[in-house]
């Protein structure tokens, strides 16, 4: 029985997405066969079953071995794009062809694959020059994959590092999704900082902007 070949690819993953406070954060990772196996030996898998500890522990090793790209876009340039964009699906494209392009920058690949959201075309039509040779994929589940899975959670990495920055410059604790904690965060920021600032550390298109 022949093994199957495994062919080098980008895993292109998000975080931030779902949460109302902290910056969008995108994160690609090239995964060769030897990576593949020594993630695997890692225990790498989506971030969502991974706690944070595990994550910040995972982080290093994964960017130690693997060409990597992560981009955080900050609330204040995340809202200024979806106000521009309008739609999240065009602006998580838009990032995930930003990461895909960085890596081919500096490396060679054909292949890349991320995870399904929106019509395939919007990140292929977001590529520029190096990246629109690239066969692109976008599956549901893709963190099983194990370049997506390593994506997933140099994204995690991100969002995690700069929600604690952001609690360090302002003294306020930014409980992560969108459950009634989060209302109560932000009434203390506007207590302490003013509604005008609000913008600065949220996602200004949700509806619990408006409702606070």
């Amino acid at each position: 029985m022949n093994e199957m070949i495994f062919i080098p690819h980008i895993g292109v993953d998000e975080s931030g997405k779902g949460d109302f406070f902290g910056p969008l954060c995108i994160a690609g990772v090239l995964v060769d066969e030897k990576n593949a196996e020594f993630f695997t030996s890692l225990g790498i898998k989506d971030s969502k079953k991974i706690t944070d500890k595990k994550i910040l522990e995972l982080e290093s090793k994964i960017k130690t071995v693997a060409p990597h790209t992560v981009i955080a876009i900050s609330n204040k340039r995340y809202n200024e794009l979806y106000g521009n964009i309008k739609n999240l699906n065009k602006l998580l494209a838009w990032g995930h062809a930003r990461a895909i392009e960085n890596i081919l920058e500096k490396n060679e690949c054909t292949y890349a694959l991320s995870d399904q959201f929106g019509d395939e075309s919007l990140i292929k039509s977001a590529l520029m020059k190096k990246g629109q040779s690239i066969e692109l994929k976008q599956m549901v589940r893709a963190e099983s994959d194990i370049a997506v899975a390593a994506a997933s959670i140099l994204a995690r990495a991100a969002f995690v590092h700069k929600i604690t920055d952001m609690e360090n410059e302002f003294g306020i604790k930014f409980p992560k999704g969108c459950a009634a904690q989060v209302k109560d965060a932000a009434k203390i920021f506007i207590e302490k900082f003013g509604r005008e600032r609000l913008s600065e550390v949220c996602k200004t298109h949700f509806k619990t902007y408006k409702e606070v």
